[in-house]
């Protein structure tokens, strides 16, 4: 074979190296951009499936949460209204109006929140109730173990400074 011959074919191709991945524990955000780019490009043989797959759920339970909170807001404020008449204000009526639309547009954006609305309204006045007592500085006895509002009472009633 003469050095003519050698220099025109080509070298065997190689497989390009693969990227070292972020490891999860290490460097969430790496990871997280890691695995975005890797889902763009196609390349599920790279996916972490399983952190994947809890980092989706964690993503949904986030937003289960921040609907709580809203709630627990709203509440919270119709707590310090009605147990605490001379204290009235109206931040305490523009917060619930705040958070009430917060509450429409987080369910707005994830209407399959929808089937746990009352289980979100419950879970929001253990906090809310908590809050209060903490708040008020008024005894536990004061506020029902039991939220004393509907959930369509919370998102409706009209709230107005005299």
């Amino acid at each position: 074979m003469t050095a003519e011959t050698r220099k025109s074919k080509p070298a065997p191709a190689r497989p390009a190296p693969q990227p070292t991945m972020t490891a999860y524990a290490d460097d969430i955000y790496g990871w997280a951009m890691e695995q975005a780019a890797a889902l763009r490009a196609g390349d599920l043989s790279v996916l972490d499936r399983e952190n994947l797959a809890e980092e989706i759920e964690s993503l949904g339970r986030s937003e289960f949460n921040r609907l709580v909170s809203f709630y627990a807001l709203v509440q919270l404020h119709m707590l310090k209204w009605v147990h605490q008449p001379s204290h009235r204000c109206a931040s305490w009526a523009i917060s619930i109006s705040t958070h009430r639309k917060h509450v429409s547009l987080t369910i707005a954006d994830n209407p399959s929140l929808k089937s746990r609305l009352n289980e979100a309204f419950e879970r929001a006045y253990l906090q809310a109730r908590h809050d209060a007592i903490r708040e008020t500085g008024l005894s536990p006895k004061t506020f029902p173990v039991d939220c004393p509002f509907t959930r369509e009472d919370a998102m409706s009633r009209p709230f107005h400074c005299e």
